[in-house]
This record gives structure tokens, C-alpha cells and sequence, in this order.
């Protein structure tokens, strides 16, 4: 099916990876005619030679006057200047040979810089080429319209075909298989359900789909992305700056060295051997290829850098400053725990709290509906729902008042030490309630990302010296947060102006790094020497002012970034000083009159395809990070979707623990407790067996040996070993109930299990999970 029958996909050029021999055009014919000389010299015609050699100089040296008198006008003053006055100096002592390799070694150096910033920047070209124009519509009689993409309105129902690119980020409608690469940088196939977000610039990969957008085209990912990339391939990357600090030494070095050589012998040639050798490409090409080749690189990790100075002071950073919300952890919240009053049901109570916050668009309502679904709990639909902001939802629900927010009146004992509870676990508390007073409290919590501690090993491993979370949340939960993070600065209760003080206050000892994903968080993105905004939405404040966009809710691929910016700028750097190092040991030969200026043209241009050449490696190196082969990704995306289940088992893990502790006599308690042993045996040891056997051999290669993995197996044992007490407990108490004896020990095998199991979870999810891009809960996020 062509581009234009789907709609959404650009008509691509055919021809898009040929050769343009018009941009090679000057260098060969200058080339040709550097041959034509030496032919006419060779048949001894030296002055028909010497014309068509000074013609070559001559064509070379006007444009690049022109270049350095626009420059002198605007008061800049650049490394170009040697080579215009090595170009005018063969021309005087008549080294029309020399002027002429300078020549072609000025043209080939432009066809090199053009070919590898092309080559570079061709990550980028692609999200312009193929951003969707089109979308297929559903009318109201059932059928399908082709409309332009600003036509688009939210609520609009849209078919995406086989192959389409989504047009606007929206809801599925049905089941999808999506390619999601443009989008997250990575190439794996990625299974979607019915009701889940999905960005725009992702490709259906399998049967068509229903899509009910939720933003217009302007304000989509995919729109986002492509005026990143407009701007990055806009803007001059060729690292400018740092090109400009050494041509500030070099080039009065240079002039005087010259000047020095000619006074000394009273030859003019020597001076114009000196600026031949020093005719600077290394600078002029060599530090742009390896700065835009790291722009082209970090576009591939999914991060979009906006140019090559803000890459430059990537790499420079020192110090990152980070918003806690969103950002180092889930920035949605998700339920935790139900506390309910005495002889209360917990299911009942989350049910009739996600029942009424249906219609509530508030973050927390969202949360309880999702953690509702998840537990498969029946949803009613409520009515008279009304909603008063700051304090709640209330609405009727089976004929029942119910109300969802803050707790009115003096608390009995029970919601007081829920609320003790939550305070002391750093948890946000949501009060269910009906006529006759509290039902319960859902305890909800930020969780940290998964890949939060392993990015902040890695960015210290890059250079970061010092890493300050900053937040506006309370100062306990702000120190959980830090502690398992491992930052070594947490700025809890922090207002906005606040950020942008301790931003600034951090930028005046080092090179500085914001990142951040709120509109809240644009001043201090705007304020940092490099703001990174999290998820390249198109509509946020910090994305527009943010000099790079993570384009994928993955907080790894600022690690990766760091990474890449250290080593695009080491490579920059060192093709520069080694290009100058040996340019100046041959000037000083030069100086001394025992190199001609044929011979230092010669010799300057096989050190410029030397340096050239090294810069080309930025385009690839540099990652500390191992490759997941596909097969082991596969393993990792399975059984990070099965966390979900266990997790479900351990929030009914904790609730017969809490009624084994409370109530063991009542008649609830063994049947409870016997249901959930047979979860724990029947869904929780299965998934840890099978880990043993599929995964963790498949992950000694990734983690480097098989050793990698052995506390975590340890850590099965100890779930078994639980799991098993648990069970012979069961077989003493028959059919009950449980003996007073029996209490303690249960006790201490529910709750250490629930503990142990915990923190194998979180423990798999941050260093085994991570590895993958398909994180526990990612796809929600995006």
C-alpha cells in the first residue's frame, strides 16, 4: 500500500541515498585542474602550468576573502583567516603549486565536513521526512474520510492502517502491535491494549486500529519531536566555541611565527611556508564532525539536543540538578495500600472509591481507577456526582452516598493511625466515606523509576561530580526518595523561585545540568547552562525552553546522553590539539626554511584527512551500556509484564497478614489466608522457577558473567523457603481455626515474606529490567 493510499506516511524519495555529485562538483573540478597543470608541466609547458595553478588559487581565494570580510564586519575574528593568507602568499612568491593543493585541500575539507554532516545529521532529516500529513477520519455514517493533519480536533474518532504512523496522540480503541522506534529509539515491536495511550510518530505494525485522539497534531509528540529537529539541523552545530577558543591562541601564534621566520631569514617564502603548514582544518572540520556526529548519536538514543554548544556543555556538565516528580519517579501516583475500618472489605472499599472518581479528571482519580481495573473490581456507573476542588468527589453509587477526598470531623482510632501510617511511609491519603462516617483510606504513593539508581550510577561513572534533587514535596518523603536513589543532595519543599535560585547558585561553580518535566520546572530548565525536559509533548512550558528533550519517558537516555556528549567533545578535543600539535611542529620545520611551501601543502593536507578521519568516530563508542540481544529483551518485556500479577498477590499478602494479626479467631481468617497461599504457589513460585531456568542464564551475558545473578537466586530460596512455612502452618491448623501458637510464627513468615518479596521485585525491576526498554509500567507512561 502506497504512502499516499494510508495517508499518514510521507512520500519518501526514491532516490534519497544517492550520491548528489553537485555537491562534490567544486572538489573535483579543482582537482582535475591541479591534474591539468601537473600534465602541462610534465610536457614541459611550466608556464601554461603556473596559470592554470594560480587559477585554481584564485578560485579558492575569493570566496574565502569574502568569508573573512563578512566576518571582520561583524567584529569576528576566526582560524579561516590563515588559510585566505596562506592562499595570497603562494600567490606573491609565485608557489602557484602550493597555493593550489591549498586549494583542493581547503575543497576537500568542505566535501568532508558537508558528506559527514550529512551523514550525521540524517537521524534527524528522517523525522522530518517522514512526519505524517494526513489522517483517516470516521464520519458520523460510518464512513472513512481522508483530512489534513490540522484538521484534526480532540474526541476525533481515527483509523491507523497497517504500516500508518499514528497522526496525533490518542487512546487505542482496540488492540495494537506498534513500532515505536521513531519515538523511543528503539526498534522492538511493542503489544498495546485497548484504552492505552499512544504517542504520535509510532507505526502500526499489525491489523488496522481504532484511534480516539486526545491532542491536536500541533500539540502532539511527534510535532514536538520534528520542531526539535528543525531547530538542531537550523542551527550552526559545528562546534563553534571551542573552535573559537583556539583559534584565539593559535592564530596570533601562527602570524607571529611567520612574521618572526621572515625577519629573521629576509625570505618572504619562509613566512608563507609557515602559514601554508598552519592553514587550520582541523578546527574549521574536524571539531564540527565530531560535535554534530554526537548530535546525530544522542537523536538515536532518543534524546533531541537542540545544537552543538548546548552537546559541548553536556559534556563539560559537573552538576546535575533534578525535580523529584516525574522524574526520578513515576510522577503518577498509584495505590499503595487500603486501610479500612474494622470488619470492613477492602475491595469494596477501592471499588466504591474508583467507582465515583469515574468523571473526575484529577491525578489521584486516575490512579484509583487504574489500580480498581488491574484487581478486575466491577465498576458502577455513579450518579449525582459532583466535585469540589480541594476537597473531593461525592456521588451515589448502587444508591449509596459515597465520598472520595479529605476526611471531615474528628477521626475514630483506626483512621488515625492510618494517617499516622501513611505520614510515616511518606504516602499521600485518599478518605473513602459514606453516610455514617469513614469506609477506609487508600494509601497512595510516587513510586521511585525503576531505572532511577542505575541512571544515577551511571552518571557519576560519566563525570557528575555532584547530584541535588530538588522537590516541593515533604522533607520525609524527599529523603526516601534521595536515600534510594542515591543522590547526594535532597532540597525538599521547594517552590519553583527556589529551583531557579539553587540552579543558579549551582551554575556558579560548575557547568550545570537541570532536568525537570512540569511547566513549574521551566525557569530553572531556562536557567541551568543545560535544561533537559522530560517527554517531548510539544505543549509544555519545559520543553519549550528546555535545551534538550528525552523523547521517551526513560530516564536511562539522559545517562546515555551524557555519555555520548563526553565522548563526541574527548574526540573533538583531541582531533583538534593532536591536528594542531603537529600543524605546529611543522611550522616551527617550516620557520626554519627546511619545508617549502609545495611540500607543507602536501604535508597539511594528509594531517587533515588524519583528523577528519579520527573525528568520524564519534559516530560510534562511547557507551559504557552492553546490548541486549533481542531473545533476552523478549524474557525481560514477559516477566516484567508478570510483575504485575505478583504484586497483586502481595497487596492480598499484607491484607491476611494485617487480619492474621487483628483477627486470627474470626471465621474470615484461614479460608483468607488458605487463598492465599494458593496464589503464592500457584502464580508467585511458578514466575520465580521459571526466572531460574529462562531468564537469569540469559542475562549472564548482558551483566558479564553468571555470578550477576546469585544473591537474586538466593533471594528464590528465601521466597520458597517462606512460602513452604506458610504452608505447614496451614497443614497444622487443619480446619481450624488457627491456635494461639501457631500466631507469632505466621505472623513473622507473612510479613518477612512480604518484605523479601518486595525487595526482590524492586531489586529485578532496577537492575534487570532496566535493561530493556520496555520498563514495568513504561507503556503506561508513554
Amino acid at each position: 500500500m502506497g504512502a499516499d493510499s494510508r495517508g499518514c506516511v510521507p512520500e519518501k524519495p526514491v532516490a534519497r541515498r544517492r550520491v548528489d555529485w553537485r555537491e562534490w562538483a567544486p572538489l573535483t573540478l579543482l582537482t582535475l585542474a591541479v591534474l591539468a597543470g601537473a600534465a602541462l608541466r610534465f610536457a614541459g609547458l611550466r608556464g601554461a602550468a603556473d596559470l592554470v595553478w594560480a587559477g585554481v588559487t584564485l578560485v579558492a581565494l575569493l570566496p574565502a576573502a569574502w568569508a573573512v570580510l563578512r566576518q571582520l564586519v561583524r567584529r569576528q575574528f576566526g582560524v579561516d583567516v590563515i588559510a585566505v593568507l596562506a592562499l595570497v602568499g603562494a600567490l606573491l612568491v609565485r608557489e602557484y603549486l602550493a597555493g593550489a593543493v591549498i586549494a583542493v585541500m581547503v575543497a576537500t575539507g568542505r566535501a568532508l565536513e558537508e558528506y559527514a554532516q550529512r551523514r550525521a545529521t540524517r537521524d534527524l532529516r528522517a523525522l522530518l521526512e517522514r512526519a505524517p500529513r494526513q489522517a483517516r477520519r470516521r464520519t458520523p455514517g460510518g464512513g472513512i474520510e481522508v483530512v489534513p493533519l490540522d484538521r484534526v480536533a480532540v474526541s476525533d474518532r481515527l483509523l491507523v492502517g497497517p504500516g500508518d504512523v499514528t497522526p496525533v496522540d490518542g487512546i487505542l480503541e482496540d488492540a495494537a502491535t506498534l513500532d515505536e522506534s521513531v519515538v523511543t529509539g528503539e526498534s522492538q515491536l511493542i503489544q498495546r491494549s485497548a484504552g492505552e495511550q499512544v504517542a504520535s510518530g509510532v507505526v502500526n505494525a499489525g491489523a488496522a486500529v481504532g484511534l480516539r485522539a486526545t491532542r491536536s497534531a500541533a500539540q502532539s509528540t511527534y510535532a514536538g519531536i520534528v520542531r526539535l529537529a528543525e531547530e538542531a539541523t537550523a542551527r550552526k552545530a559545528p562546534m563553534v566555541r571551542l573552535a573559537d577558543r583556539y583559534a584565539a591562541a593559535f592564530v596570533p601564534f601562527t602570524l607571529v611565527l611567520a612574521g618572526a621566520a621572515w625577519l629573521w631569514s629576509g625570505q618572504f617564502v619562509r613566512a608563507v611556508a609557515v602559514l601554508v603548514v598552519a592553514t587550520p582544518c582541523p578546527l574549521l572540520l574536524a571539531t564540527p564532525i565530531a560535535i554534530v556526529s554526537g548530535l546525530s548519536r544522542v537523536a538515536r538514543r532518543g534524546v533531541l539536543v537542540r545544537d552543538g554548544g548546548s552537546l559541548e556543555l553536556l559534556g563539560r556538565a559537573r552538576t546535575l540538578l533534578v525535580d523529584k516528580t516525574g522524574t526520578l519517579t513515576a510522577g503518577r501516583p498509584r495505590a499503595a495500600e487500603t486501610v479500612v475500618a474494622p470488619g470492613g472489605d477492602r475491595d469494596e472499599v477501592l471499588r466504591l472509591a474508583a467507582s465515583v472518581e469515574q468523571l473526575s479528571p484529577h491525578v489521584l482519580a486516575a490512579a484509583l481507577v487504574r489500580q480498581a481495573r488491574e484487581r478486575g473490581l466491577p465498576l458502577a456507573e455513579p450518579t449525582e456526582v459532583t466535585e469540589e476542588p480541594g476537597r473531593g468527589v461525592t456521588g451515589r453509587v448502587d444508591g449509596r452516598l459515597v465520598k472520595v477526598g479529605q476526611l471531615a470531623g474528628e477521626p475514630p482510632q483506626w483512621a488515625m493511625s492510618a494517617r499516622e501510617r501513611a505520614e510515616i511511609a511518606g504516602r499521600s491519603t485518599v478518605w473513602v466515606s459514606d453516610e455514617r462516617g469513614p469506609l477506609g483510606a487508600i494509601l497512595l504513593e510516587d513510586p521511585v523509576r525503576p531505572d532511577a539508581r542505575r541512571t544515577v550510577r551511571r552518571l557519576r561513572e560519566a563525570g557528575l561530580t555532584r547530584l541535588v534533587m530538588l522537590t516541593g514535596d515533604r522533607p520525609r518523603t524527599a529523603e526516601q526518595v534521595a536515600q534510594a536513589v542515591g543522590v547526594d543532595e535532597a532540597l525538599a519543599q521547594c517552590s519553583p523561585e527556589g529551583k531557579v535560585a539553587r540552579v543558579r547558585q549551582e551554575s556558579a561553580r560548575a557547568v550545570t545540568v537541570m532536568v525537570g518535566d512540569g511547566v513549574n520546572d521551566a525557569p530553572a530548565l531556562a536557567a541551568a547552562h543545560v535544561g533537559v525536559a522530560m517527554g517531548a509533548t510539544g505543549a509544555t512550558a519545559s520543553a519549550d525552553v528546555a535545551d534538550a528533550v528525552l523523547t521517551v519517558d526513560r530516564l536511562d537516555r539522559l545517562a546515555d546522553a551524557v555519555e555520548i556528549a563526553r565522548y563526541a567533545r574527548r574526540i573533538a578535543v583531541q582531533s583538534a590539539t593532536v591536528g594542531m600539535g603537529l600543524a605546529v611542529a611543522a611550522m616551527l620545520v617550516a620557520a626554519a626554511g627546511r619545508l617549502p611551501p609545495v611540500g607543507g601543502a602536501f604535508l597539511q593536507e594528509g594531517i587533515d584527512v588524519l583528523v577528519i578521519l579520527n573525528a568520524l568516530r564519534a559516530l560510534g563508542g562511547g557507551l559504557r551500556r552492553r546490548d541486549v540481544p533481542p531473545a533476552t529483551r523478549a524474557l525481560l518485556d514477559r516477566y516484567a509484564g508478570e510483575h504485575t500479577g505478583v504484586r497483586d498477590v502481595l497487596a492480598g499478602l499484607r491484607d491476611t497478614a494485617d487480619l492474621v494479626a487483628t483477627r486470627p479467631d474470626a471465621p474470615q481468617c484461614l479460608p483468607a489466608l488458605r487463598a492465599t497461599h494458593r496464589r503464592l504457589t500457584g502464580e508467585v513460585l511458578p514466575h520465580e522457577s521459571a526466572e531460574e531456568r529462562e531468564l537469569y542464564p540469559a542475562l549472564a551475558g548482558p551483566l558479564g558473567s553468571a555470578e550477576a545473578t546469585s544473591t537474586m537466586s538466593r533471594g528464590h530460596l528465601e521466597i520458597r523457603r517462606l512460602v513452604d512455612r506458610i504452608g505447614a502452618h496451614l497443614a497444622q491448623a487443619g480446619a481450624g481455626p488457627l491456635r494461639r501458637d501457631q500466631v507469632p510464627d505466621l505472623l513473622a513468615a507473612l510479613y518477612g515474606l512480604d518484605a523479601v518479596l518486595r525487595l526482590h521485585l524492586a531489586q529485578e525491576e532496577e537492575d534487570y529490567f532496566t535493561l530493556s526498554p520496555a520498563a514495568p509500567g513504561e507503556g503506561d507512561r508513554r
